[in-house]
């Protein structure tokens, strides 16, 4: 890895860490006080559920692209004993083109399926927040992975 990469990976690292902790946060405090509230003074948070289930949503699909970036997919290794370094570098790229393509996949069925939840205007049941812009967030980050597994592809190493 050079050292842009590296400064880069670090300043991502330590932005997706704040945000992550954030999102953490708010959801904790959201269900604290929807948990407070409901047992307490029997009056639950109206449509606290919908919103931890966005929160998580971004969560996850904002690690996906680091996670490609810093190679910290979970991995099988039991086929890189049997290979030399010259066989495990095209091992590695053969897998990271295989990542890019079903990420590929994934980007182009989601991104249909934004497009049709974005048309029929789907929403959440309780606070009707609209569902489109969650879902195209997720294509994103996953066109973002595919595009780090592509990169991965061809890097000098």
């Amino acid at each position: 890895m050079t050292t842009s990469e590296k400064h880069w990976k670090g300043n991502a690292d330590a932005l997706l860490g704040v945000v992550a902790s954030a999102i953490l946060l708010a959801m904790m405090l959201l269900t604290v006080v929807d948990v407070v509230a409901r047992y307490v003074f029997s009056r639950p948070l109206r449509g606290a559920f919908e919103i931890t289930e966005l929160m998580l949503l971004v969560l996850i699909f904002a690690g996906l692209p680091l996670v490609s970036f810093a190679d910290e997919h979970a991995v099988m290794d039991f086929i890189d004993r049997l290979l030399g370094p010259r066989g495990q570098g095209w091992l590695e790229r053969a897998v990271q083109l295989v990542n890019a393509g079903f990420m590929f996949l994934l980007t182009w069925l989601v991104w249909r399926k934004a497009d049709r939840i974005w048309a029929y205007r789907d929403a959440t049941d309780v606070l009707r927040i609209v569902y489109g812009p969650f879902v195209y967030f997720m294509a994103v980050t996953l066109a973002l992975a595919c595009v780090i597994h592509l990169y991965k592809v061809v890097e000098r190493r």
